[in-house]
């Protein structure tokens, strides 16, 4: 039959069925033209106000591909049915027909996979790939590619249509680690060149880039490699197989993406999360800086008043939970369990304070009760086999059919198997037949041993690194829903969905890790939904509508500055290509973090807009010199940036990690801003016991600077007879030595000061200001010192000039 097209509506392009002819079937958006040819592929995507047509030219462009016994086929037919707006698709290479609902809306083109015939047949449906010919910006994760005019973008409509290609049968989402080995300090340098991924619902091509989704039939189980394991049972799952996949298709003006995204959330009822009234992805509330302090009952008010000293909202607990599961609470800080907590997050709630937690998903401590004393049986197994023989209580081989579950050691810490309501560790695997499980200990993890007659069932547990166990996908939402329950319970306002990539237990990649977040956010009372600010150790496509924002970088790998700091920026362009919040991830403050340090951070967070969330302790911030100081400068630079005081055309020199600024308060929403000119070294001995000078150039110095710096003693040993001279003459002769971990700080005025490892004042040291005062332009620097024997003795460096203030204001009404 050939189609005739009948008239053109705002949205639709309505056809007949009474004819079929190469003319296109075509669906209109407010912005976007789609076109199919009677074969069933995209024939054009078209910016209507412009009409440039993004489809790439000479590459293939099926609207839905479907796999029969490991193939993927195209459509090679196309019929429309209008008055039911139903596309039929068929595949006659594959003796497969599918049905397509097509509905157009002003934002986007929805479509809906209504059957696939004979049932049973094929196993995974693929949307597209669509190829397109923009790669400006690919946002692999949300889905949307970007040029500087138009956007196009796919989003799956429910948590079965999985952003991406079916590239494994495991549905893990590809993503890139930069990390080389073991070292966590920070990306591997033969990685630094390269652009950070984390999923493929767009990725990037020669010809611009491609968008795909898909969604698999999980009616049957299915062995599979996955987590570590070349053989895995992926359990059957229930939710109508390839039947209700559904997508949405856009395009808009590129400064319209994120505003369609909002708009299509609404649309379809997706999660649409708003924080105080404002939907998160906007929200500046969603990039809010929170202290990290792990507070009890008796030491909220402590952890409290560093929050406010700090000027910030949110406060974070690191660990709270004494089990991973029922999340039962820390006796010693919550005595009465959630009532405890609940107490604290309303008297938090009464200083202006919100508090959040910090969770491991749906990891399982084997002492939770999902374990022990009785064994759920929905914690994830690998794999099922029987026992060939009867065993008693006491034995400790175990004879097995099968070895295969047992005998995968990639990722096998705890190596426990189930029969019946026994847990049983062992030690190794038989090297042939018969097969048992060797030096078994039995009843373990508080379990009962027993008896077990021959063809019981005997399963491995699946396990992780951090020894804890994990769910299947029922137990997977059960988890998530008692951790909403927690949250309903106490008033709790954060959390951060830690070891989130635990759900890939589920056999079922990136779906399980929707599952879980999905069951939490739909479980959550309606007066807490979507105004918890959450983030999570990895993203997702479907997930992007249920985060508030991720956080990755952490603090404990190198110093301050060091520490995964090349990752933390790369992700600042992935969160600018995904359309999301910007966050610079954990940093610590000790007692021996300087007031430097912390405005170095907190001028990245003003550059890149970025939140942060920050390590410490009462203790760490009494002991340390500085604490108050830098409480202080956070909550300055904090308030400056969340009310919108800094320009954009500052930003990329705020962004610059080898730029220093200096930030003060000057009046009601207004602030001065001054660069610092800042070089570093560090002084080590040639010859112990014998002065030498180390030269170094001083760049930039602005008319009229006075020089100021830091001196630190490194090494087991003293420095001695430290000098410093600007251009060949002495401005510093220090009568008394620096022992180990003391410093001489000079910041202007008639003296410097001496302080201890923790930045404690020991005395101050005479200066005469006017002979630090250094030319406009290089400077040549010299610091001499003397070194006794000792551990790698040094002394470091700091030399700094300030430039001229700029003077900041705050808008009336900050930016979103």
């Amino acid at each position: 039959m050939k189609l005739r097209r009948l008239a053109l509506t705002p949205v639709l392009v309505a056809w007949t069925l009474s004819q079929v002819q190469a003319e296109p079937l075509v669906f209109d958006t407010d912005h976007l033209r789609l076109e199919l040819s009677p074969t069933g592929r995209l024939t054009g995507l078209t910016d209507r106000a412009s009409g440039v047509d993004y489809l790439a030219s000479n590459q293939p462009a099926p609207l839905l591909q479907l796999r029969k016994a490991g193939e993927f086929h195209m459509p090679d037919e196309l019929t429309w049915d209008a008055s039911r707006r139903i596309l039929t698709l068929r595949y006659s290479p594959a003796s497969l027909t599918a049905r397509v609902g097509v509905e157009a809306k002003p934002t986007h083109l929805v479509l809906d996979l209504k059957s696939v015939e004979p049932a049973g047949q094929a196993d995974v449906a693929l949307w597209g790939p669509y190829p397109i010919t923009i790669g400006a910006i690919v946002g692999e994760t949300v889905g949307v590619v970007r040029n500087r005019d138009f956007a196009v973008g796919i989003q799956a409509l429910n948590p079965k249509t999985l952003g991406g290609y079916p590239t494994t049968e495991d549905d893990i989402m590809p993503s890139y680690d930069f990390f080389a080995g073991s070292d966590l300090k920070d990306i591997a340098p033969e990685h630094r060149e390269k652009e950070l991924f984390r999923g493929d619902a767009a990725r990037p091509t020669a010809f611009g880039s491609v968008l795909q989704a898909y969604c698999r039939d999980r009616s049957r189980d299915r062995v599979i490699a996955n987590w570590g394991h070349t053989h895995f049972v992926a359990p059957a799952f229930a939710d109508n197989g390839l039947v209700g996949s559904r997508l949405a298709l856009f395009g808009c003006p590129v400064s319209q993406a994120l505003e369609t995204l909002g708009a299509i959330e609404v649309a379809e009822r997706l999660p649409h999360p708003l924080i105080d009234g404002v939907w998160g992805k906007i929200s500046p509330e969603a990039t809010a800086s929170y202290l990290i302090v792990d507070f009890g009952e008796e030491t909220l008010d402590a952890a409290l008043d560093l929050t406010l000293r700090a000027g910030l909202r949110y406060l974070y607990h690191g660990g709270p939970f004494r089990t991973w599961g029922h999340f039962e609470l820390h006796a010693n800080q919550f005595p009465d369990g959630w009532a405890s907590l609940k107490r604290c997050v309303e008297r938090a709630g009464q200083r202006g304070v919100r508090l959040g937690v910090h969770t491991l998903s749906n990891f399982i401590t084997p002492n939770d009760a999902y374990v022990t004393p009785l064994p759920d049986p929905r914690l994830a197994r690998v794999g099922t086999t029987t026992l060939i023989r009867a065993i008693d209580a006491t034995q400790t081989e175990i004879p097995v059919a099968d070895p295969v579950w047992f005998n995968q050691m990639q990722n096998n810490t705890l190596k426990t198997a189930v029969v019946g309501q026994e847990l049983i560790r062992y030690g190794a695997v038989s090297a042939a037949a018969p097969w048992r499980l060797l030096d078994c200990q039995r009843g373990s993890w508080g379990t009962t041993a027993a008896a077990h007659a021959e063809g019981a069932a005997i399963a491995k547990l699946l396990d992780h690194g951090y020894r804890v166990f994990l769910t299947d996908a029922t137990l997977t939402q059960e988890v998530a829903r008692r951790l909403a329950d927690l949250f309903n319970e106490t008033g709790l306002l954060q959390v951060s969905f830690d070891g989130l990539e635990g759900n890939w237990s589920t056999g079922m990649g990136q779906y399980g890790r929707t599952l879980f977040t999905l069951a939490w956010y739909h479980h959550l009372a309606p007066t807490l939904q979507g105004r918890v600010i959450n983030d999570a150790s990895n993203p997702g496509h479907f997930n992007w509508h249920v985060y508030t924002r991720m956080n990755w970088g952490e603090p404990w790998y190198a110093g301050f500055r060091e520490s995964q700091t090349q990752y933390r920026l790369k992700n600042q362009n992935y969160y600018s290509r995904n359309l999301m919040p910007r966050m610079l991830g954990w940093f610590q403050m000790g007692p021996e973090t300087t007031r430097e340090d912390a405005e170095w951070l907190l001028a990245r967070a003003a550059g890149f807009d970025a939140g942060f969330g920050l390590v410490t302790s009462p203790d760490a911030a009494r002991k340390n010199g500085d604490g108050a100081a830098i409480l202080d400068a956070i909550r300055h630079w904090e308030t400056a940036r969340l009310a919108g005081a800094f320009p954009a055309e500052l930003k990329p020199l705020l962004q610059d990690v080898n730029r220093e600024f200096l930030l003060r308060p000057a009046g009601d929403r207004a602030w001065t801003l001054a660069p610092v000119h800042s070089v570093k070294m560090t002084h080590a001995p040639r010859t112990a016991g014998h002065a030498h000078h180390e030269p170094l150039r001083l760049r930039e110095s602005p008319p009229g600077a006075t020089l100021q710096f830091i001196l630190q003693a490194a090494g087991r040993t003293q420095a001695e007879a430290v000098t410093l001279e600007i251009n060949g003459v002495e401005v510093l002769a220090l009568a008394e030595p620096l022992t180990e971990g003391q410093s001489l700080k000079y910041t202007g005025g008639p003296t410097a000061v001496r302080y201890d490892r923790h930045w404690n004042s020991l005395g101050t040291v005479p200066v005469n200001p006017a002979r630090l005062t250094v030319p406009t332009g290089t400077s040549k620097l010299s610091l001499g010192a003397r070194f006794g024997t000792g551990d790698q003795p040094a002394l470091k460096g700091e030399f700094r000039t300030v430039g001229a203030l700029r003077n900041l204001q705050a808008p009336v009404t900050p930016p979103r």
